[in-house]
């Protein structure tokens, strides 16, 4: 009864994604079949990432597992109906004044801030968006409110005085409004931080619904964080022995090595490792109290489930390093010049900026960033990795595997003697990899051929499967090749007499021409000499040994 359980489920795993038409191929495939063992698709040789195939559940429950028995459980929930622990991804919804409908007047000209109120920005699950922008804002955050911030040079350094008042205006109800669908989006309550954060990436790499960044994401996820690095039930026969290190490994790197990276301003990180009272963007218990933390960490984050980067949507009164107060209607950081949101040059932010509204988007010398020495600007978001320590920090565009320089996906990162790894490449810098099947190796023996690690029943021929210990092989394109399916898929044909090279034998080749090195083949077609070792000359496939010959052939 086990056998056939077992049977079932292994069929129902080779079903998933099953016919789905590959994005590389075309035509050329008849549609995605899973090998048994290769992670490819059997027809086209293609991975499952380059087929059309929805794999959001089947992701989410990867990465949920990826987070179980970690500190971070707060990104994962449990289904109820089989208990299997699925990643909250974040999707969402943000709705913010569309380009020009808010502004900063110059604290030199006056001392006016207009910027949308609590509810001009709003973020929804993207599951229940319309797209529409709302027709009017909740009464409770739709009233003015007041805020302290002192306006100064941009070449000088934020004092708070306490003594220039800035009037917040609201958001007509007819202002145009902007609503963005993002497949992921940092998880912090301040939408404009978020925004930020996104702005700040690549354009090809934004996670924005039915981009290219979107499929970006999809195809690091799968990259990045392969399910056979953490589910021994993924993986192609592993003895028992196999499993439990297998098991120690997962729970090692869990232990001492993963992470979410956390998005703050570097303002509000400075104040909080000074001992101040944390901004709008930083919880009680300061950096590192994450979601599920453990019971017992600083300002009681475990309850409340706080991340640096994040606050209570209803909080009021915060402060922020300049002294300022922020009521209900304070809003995100000063976003700079944006294409998407916010004014033009303007500084829609929290107090943090709002204290330094002249000098947005200035180097700040004393913040650099640990990938390329660059110092990050004022009002703008980094990102911090609490394994790495919060005196260092990234640019959002910076935070990248340091082996495949791609961005960290969803900022979840390894940390490994003073580097940042993705999942796949820190399996890598731990353990052999498998050529053939993609895993971990963690039996005793394995072959290293080609410049690559194999198990070993997996070092076979790429085309048929055959098992090539002792035998020849041929490698094509990176991969082992029988000799009979180089023969018949790979072999180059002789030019005289059409019939495939074998790999071993000798031959002659010139330019996209190739004969065997014999003299039945490698001859004159004009007269049937035999050219091997003497001047010739190739016109049109065919040989000469001079020009009366190709004459006679070619008048």
């Amino acid at each position: 009864m086990e056998i056939e359980k077992e049977v079932k489920k292994m069929a129902l795993g080779h079903e998933f994604g099953a016919g789905a038409a590959c994005l590389k191929c075309k035509d050329k495939c008849e549609g995605f079949e899973l090998h048994f063992w290769r992670k490819i698709c059997r027809n086209c040789k293609c991975g499952l990432t380059e087929h059309n195939v929805q794999m959001d559940t089947e992701e989410n429950k990867k990465v949920g597992k990826l987070f179980e028995d970690t500190k971070y459980t707060g990104l994962i929930a449990k289904l109820k109906k089989d208990g299997i622990p699925s990643y909250n991804a974040n999707m969402i919804t943000i709705t913010l004044p569309a380009p020009a409908t808010a502004h900063v007047i110059p604290p030199s000209a006056s001392s006016t801030l207009v910027l949308p109120a609590a509810a001009a920005g709003v973020v929804q699950p993207a599951a229940a968006a319309t797209g529409a922008a709302p027709s009017a804002a909740p009464s409770a955050a739709a009233a003015a409110v007041s805020a302290t911030v002192t306006p100064v040079r941009a070449n000088t350094v934020p004092v708070h005085t306490g003594t220039t008042s800035a009037n917040v205006v609201p958001v007509p109800k007819g202002a145009p409004m902007k609503s963005v669908t993002y497949e992921w989006a940092p998880p912090v309550a301040n939408k404009h931080l978020a925004v930020r954060y996104i702005e700040l990436l690549p354009p090809e790499k934004r996670p924005v619904a039915g981009t290219e960044g979107a499929v970006y994401r999809r195809q690091q996820m799968a990259r990045q964080l392969p399910e056979h690095d953490q589910d021994p039930s993924k993986c192609h026969e592993l003895s028992p022995a196999e499993v439990k290190k297998m098991q120690q490994f997962v729970r090692k790197y869990k232990e001492e090595a993963l992470g979410v990276g956390d998005v703050l301003l570097p303002e509000e990180m400075a104040l909080v490792q000074a001992g101040g009272e944390p901004g709008p963007g930083v919880p009680p218990g300061g950096p590192g109290s994450g979601p599920g933390a453990p019971a017992g960490t600083a300002g009681g984050a475990a309850a409340s489930g706080f991340r640096p980067g994040s606050a209570p949507a209803a909080a009021s009164g915060l402060k922020g390093p300049t002294g300022a107060v922020v009521g209900p209607g304070g809003t995100g950081p000063g976003l700079g010049q944006s294409a998407e949101f916010g004014p033009t040059g303007g500084a829609t932010g929290t107090t943090s900026t709002a204290g330094a509204m002249g000098g947005a988007g200035l180097p700040q010398q004393n913040y650099s960033c640990q990938h390329c020495g660059q110092p990050m600007r004022l009002g703008e978001p980094a990102v911090y990795a609490e394994r790495a320590g919060y005196d260092k920090l990234w640019h959002p565009a910076c935070f990248v595997c340091c082996t495949c320089k791609e961005l960290l996906v969803d900022m979840i990162y390894f940390w490994k003697k003073g580097k940042l790894y993705c999942g796949r490449h820190y399996g890598d810098s731990e353990k052999p990899r498998c050529a053939g099947c993609d895993e971990l190796i963690f039996c005793n023996e394995y072959t290293q051929a080609e410049g690559h690690n194999w198990h070993l029943k997996h070092f076979c021929c790429f085309d048929c499967d055959c098992i090539l210990a002792g035998e020849t092989y041929v490698m094509e394109n990176d991969k082992p090749v029988c000799t009979p399916c180089y023969m018949k898929s790979y072999a180059v044909k002789c030019s005289s007499c059409k019939n495939p090279v074998d790999p071993e034998a000798q031959r002659v080749s010139y330019g996209d021409h190739h004969w065997h090195a014999e003299p039945q083949c490698f001859q004159c077609s004009g007269c049937t000499k035999c050219l091997i070792g003497q001047r010739f000359m190739a016109v049109q496939g065919f040989l000469f040994c001079s020009v009366e010959c190709k004459k006679k052939v070619l008048p």
